[in-house]
């Protein structure tokens, strides 16, 4: 099978999981307030992937970018013209996010990063799905991400409705059932029992993606890739690592 810098070409993963090329390589670029784009441009393995950023200098990106976000010292990189033309043909995005769909939390603002940098990931409670799981498969294994991070954040509706257990309407419920595991046997760490839980539900999500993601543990193994969680603070903007 070829591989490009340690990862699986996307044709090659395509055949291994029976996924027809087309449906996952082309994408559509439409005008917009920069003028008028391409019409079409397409995802493929004849350009060579430029070298993955390291595990460490992928988190150390996303730390240092943060940092920036909270002291109101933003760069806001990656965001020109140019850039949306750069990834209109390919993404290779350093790092991967699964995080939580609360609009308070969107990763590429509060890690001050830009047009294709992040691979995002977005589910009430950070919760690790057969979804969100294959979404993160393709970011490391095909994309060449080498960092996944698990951010959970304060006050989280979602864990604080696991904590509840309260019958729920509509399938709001199937999300606080993948949160109720990481409950089980909670430490209090601070006189939060809330904040306990998130991080607990973090650190829960990080050792599920670990342990059920063959692609991903093998990545691991090779040191190709970290997984970590993080904490987002709603009040200061600021990410603490949890693991």
């Amino acid at each position: 099978m070829t591989r490009k810098n340690g990862f699986v070409g996307r044709r090659n993963l395509l055949k291994l999981v029976g996924v027809g090329g087309a449906s996952l390589a082309a994408t559509t670029v439409v005008s917009s307030s920069w003028g008028a784009q391409p019409a079409v441009a397409q995802q493929t393995d004849t350009k060579e992937k430029p070298k993955p950023v390291s595990p460490d200098d992928a988190l150390k990106r996303l730390l240092d970018g943060n940092q920036r976000f909270m002291k109101e010292k933003r760069q806001t990189p990656n965001q020109s013209r140019l850039r949306l033309q750069e990834v209109a043909a390919a993404q290779y995005p350093f790092a991967a996010v699964l995080g939580c769909a609360d609009s308070r939390v969107p990763a590429e603002i509060v890690f001050d990063q830009g047009l294709g940098d992040l691979f995002v990931v977005r589910l009430a409670g950070n919760v690790v799905s057969p979804t969100a799981t294959g979404s993160l498969e393709f970011a490391t294994s095909v994309l060449g991400s080498q960092l996944i991070i698990v951010l959970g954040h304060e006050r989280c509706g979602a864990v604080q409705a696991a904590l509840k257990s309260d019958a729920l309407p509509g399938r709001i419920g199937t999300f606080v059932e993948d949160i109720k595991p990481a409950l089980n046997g909670i430490k209090a760490q601070s006189n939060d029992a809330v904040n306990d839980a998130v991080v607990a539900n973090v650190r829960y999500q990080v050792g599920l993606l670990q342990e059920s993601s063959s692609l991903l543990t093998q990545l691991i193994k090779d040191g190709k890739l970290k997984i970590v969680g993080g904490r987002y603070d709603l009040d200061t903007g600021a990410v603490t690592l949890v693991t």
